[in-house]
This record gives C-alpha cells, sequence and structure tokens, in this order.
C-alpha cells in the first residue's frame, strides 16, 4: 500500500502544486478511507487495492486542484485534517 499512497501523493502533487508531500499523502489517506467507506456502507464487497486507486485517481483529477478552497469548507474534512498531523 505504501507505493499505491505514494504514486496517489504524487498524483496530487501534480494537480495541486500549493500542497506538501505530508500533505498530498494526508488527502491520499482520506481519500481512501472515504472509498472504503462508502463500499462499505453500499454493502458491497471490497473490490481490491487496484479498485481503489482507480477511484482515488478519479477523486484526485475531479477535486485535486481545488482541495484548498471546496474541500476544506466540508466540516467533514476540516474535523480530519485537524486530527491529523501534517503541517
Amino acid at each position: 500500500m505504501e507505493k499505491v499512497f505514494d504514486r496517489l501523493a504524487n498524483e496530487l502533487l501534480e494537480v495541486n502544486g500549493s500542497l506538501t508531500y505530508l500533505q498530498a499523502r494526508t488527502w491520499v489517506e482520506m481519500f481512501w478511507e472515504d472509498f472504503q467507506a462508502t463500499y462499505a456502507k453500499a454493502g458491497r464487497s471490497f473490490q481490491g487495492n487496484e479498485t481503489g486507486e482507480k477511484i482515488v485517481s478519479m477523486w484526485i483529477k475531479q477535486h485535486g486542484p481545488h482541495l484548498n478552497e471546496k474541500l476544506l469548507e466540508s466540516p467533514k474534512y476540516q474535523k480530519k485534517l485537524k486530527t491529523r498531523r501534517y503541517h
């Protein structure tokens, strides 16, 4: 998983240069957790790391350039970011 998270963090850095590597890594881990939680809530079985990587990559392309503006407004992400040490 370390290589997958590293690859996704670097992908995020490509679309949002205002993040540090640690910030990008934190966002990737949060996106991954959200993917797993969403699948579990929907009653779906885990589809494997490849599916997780595809979904997180899609979210990075969709939301990555705007993380600072949009997702930081979300109380859910504000709370998660406060409890993580990435600064």
